[in-house]
């Protein structure tokens, strides 16, 4: 139970630097560490203490086997996190390239 109490105080953690901070780098930081702990939770909820490996060899029973979906899921969604934060960097290169800053209030102010 403590794991998912850290795995929400991390997502919180996260949620805060996107809907508080103002640099842009910050806000993409933030996006990761949500990221992070969504997986890690997905990861948690497959978990079984002492399991072993899915591995089955022919007519054999593990008894207490982990459940590989939830690997599966979490291999799925870093690779469309990643490819979600790399446009995320190029869009705020490209925006630091057009007005000078990643502050957010100062870029909603230019209107340009």
């Amino acid at each position: 139970m403590v794991l998912y109490f850290l795995c929400f105080v991390l997502f919180c953690v996260g949620l805060y630097c996107i809907l508080r901070k103002r640099n842009i780098i910050k806000m993409i930081i933030g996006l990761g560490i949500v990221e992070y702990s969504i997986n890690l939770f997905i990861i948690l909820t497959g978990y079984r203490r002492f399991g072993r490996a899915p591995i089955l060899a022919h007519d054999q029973q593990i008894p207490n086997m982990v459940d590989p979906l939830p690997q599966a899921m979490v291999l799925t969604t870093i690779v469309i996190g990643l490819a979600l934060i790399v446009v995320a960097v190029s869009l705020a290169v490209r925006i630091y390239e057009k007005y000078g800053t990643f502050d957010i209030t100062k870029i909603r102010r230019l209107r340009g």
